[in-house]
């Protein structure tokens, strides 16, 4: 192959170096594009074919199903890995032994503790909202209570606003399920794993003991692995784009919050748990709903199948599988909705139309199904999911920064009017 790009503008030729990652990836470095052409620009909407960083964080590949995360496949890291040694593999290049996970661990928690008048922010807010809005306003609301910018150039400063925000996070999170259904605050169980406090916190009834679940803990600890980082996606971009300004590490957090909120985006498993709510007030018929997706001239769209980037199978989907099957079976729930969702899933695995089509449940159809199955409620799953990507952005925002990389500023095509003159008032 060779080493460089030819394109040719208006009879004159211009070259530009091609780049190849360690993955044998390839990309044109249009960088010098506009400069040598004297102002042509590429036109790209959504991005979908332009790189917008070099970053050594995850690899993915959707038309072989692969995902891994600083070189570990993501099959084998939700089967040997606990969440808080992913998060530290992200963050900091390499799995942690035993002594730096247990520094990791206890930094952590020793900085779980969220400034009590956090709690008036959290009150003013009615039941009524949604925790995404909840989580993103209380996310950027801790830079007024830890007001000092993070010096990049700190090894130490660095460390200490990665761990500060570790442990808040999760505090946040609990507090807006447990403010949506009025009961106290909690702040969790010191001697407890990461995960195990999570569930700890958001679901301690106030009168009794709380009993812990490990086939839950197991099946939180591995989605939150398999959401803990997905490559340059929409919240992703927005959490480096927004650092790229120097803008602080919280409210670029906050700022991936809201863009995570979009259905298009995280707000896909909430939109799976409503549309098998829509099936079964419709009489729960899988079949009928199978026979709509397939008739293009039907508005109707089934959700958590398939997906946009694997165009082959979600590598994610296969190891949650199992965990949503355990879940199902240790939990014994009877619930009309998980019927439904069993049934559809059974039947795309079956019918020739999904099959050869590659329209195999995603892991937002299972994650939907875990979280219904655990009784969080379906206005908090994304916030689930953002708790999961916490450390994909963390790290993102890192390597951003730690690059120096310039302000994220596209160039647009102008379509609009031409140069034209003022019209008074009186003459409109």
């Amino acid at each position: 192959m060779s080493d460089k790009a030819i394109l040719e503008v208006n009879g004159e030729k211009h070259e530009f170096p091609l780049i190849t990652g360690t993955e044998n990836e390839v990309a044109i470095d249009v960088k010098a594009l506009r400069g040598s052409t004297k102002g042509v620009i590429t036109l790209d909407p959504g991005y979908k074919n332009t790189g917008s960083c070099e970053s050594a964080i995850t690899f993915l590949d959707g038309e072989k199903g692969i995902l891994r995360y600083r070189g570990y496949s993501i099959e084998e890291l939700a089967e040997k890995a606990d969440f808080l040694e992913v998060a530290y593999l992200l963050i900091f290049g390499e799995l942690p032994n035993q002594e730096q996970l247990d520094k990791f661990h206890a930094d952590i928690k020793s900085h779980s503790i969220v400034d009590d008048d956090v709690k008036k922010i959290l009150d003013a807010f009615p039941k009524a909202a949604h925790p995404m809005g909840v989580l993103s306003s209380l996310t950027s609301a801790l830079t007024a209570f830890n007001p000092s910018s993070v010096n990049v150039d700190s090894e130490e400063d660095m460390y200490n606003a990665i761990v500060r925000i570790l442990g808040k996070f999760p505090v946040l999170v609990a507090w807006t399920m447990r403010k949506k259904h009025g009961l106290p605050l909690e702040y969790g169980d010191d001697s407890l794993g990461y995960v195990e406090n999570v569930l700890k916190m958001m679901f301690k009834s106030p009168n009794k003991d709380y009993e812990q679940n490990d086939i839950l803990v197991n099946a939180l600890d591995k989605l939150l692995i398999l959401h803990a980082d997905h490559e340059q996606n929409c919240s992703t971009s927005t959490v480096r784009i927004t650092g790229s300004s120097h803008a602080g590490l919280f409210v670029s957090l906050s700022a991936g919050i809201s863009a995570l909120w979009g259905p298009l985006h995280g707000g896909a498993n909430q939109a799976v748990l409503e549309m098998l709510e829509a099936i079964k007030e419709d009489g729960g018929d899988t079949k009928k709903y199978m026979a709509k997706a397939k008739d293009k001239s039907d508005p109707f769209r089934l959700m958590g199948f398939g997906h946009r980037v694997y165009k082959n199978f979600d590598p994610r989907a296969k190891i949650i599988k199992v965990a949503a099957d355990e879940v199902l079976g240790d939990l014994g729930v009877e619930d009309p909705i998980l019927d439904i969702a069993k049934g559809l899933e059974k039947e795309a695995l079956e019918d020739p139309y999904f099959v050869d089509r590659k329209l195999y449940p995603n892991v937002d159809f299972y994650s939907g199904i875990i979280y219904r199955a655990m009784g969080i409620p379906v206005e908090m799953f994304t916030v689930m999911f953002a708790l999961g990507r916490l450390p994909g952005w963390i790290a993102q925002w890192k390597e951003m920064r730690m690059r120096k990389e310039p302000i994220g500023r596209p160039r647009q095509l102008y379509t609009g009017e031409t140069l034209r003159p003022f019209t008074s008032i009186e003459n409109r």
